[in-house]
């Protein structure tokens, strides 16, 4: 099951999270062939959604960031698949604590 896939990533704690929160992030072949600039608020969401949905555990922890990705997250979870979302905000509590974003 999808929700399983993604369960199985989620690293142990949101503070394990340690990816840079500005610059740029060239983002490993096996998750997207691509370069990210964290300081562009479009270009930032699209790396996270892409880690979110393709990465490893190692990844998730190597490139996310934790006070970016709780800050984000009212809009982040509307971006990203029902999968994703149940399965980080079970995971994480104080994500499915954050407000909601407005449509």
């Amino acid at each position: 099951m999808l929700r399983e896939r993604y369960a199985r990533r989620l690293p142990v704690s949101l503070g394990e999270l340690a990816g840079h929160a500005q610059g740029t992030v060239q983002l490993p072949l096996h998750v997207a062939l691509t370069r990210f600039d964290l300081d562009r608020p479009r270009s930032r969401m699209s790396m996270y959604r892409t880690v979110l949905a393709e990465g490893q555990q190692e990844d998730l922890i190597t490139l996310l960031n934790r006070d970016l990705l709780v800050a984000r997250w009212p809009v982040l979870r509307t971006l990203i698949s029902r999968a994703i979302r149940d399965v980080w905000e079970a995971a994480f509590p104080e994500l499915a604590a954050a407000p909601v974003a407005a449509a």
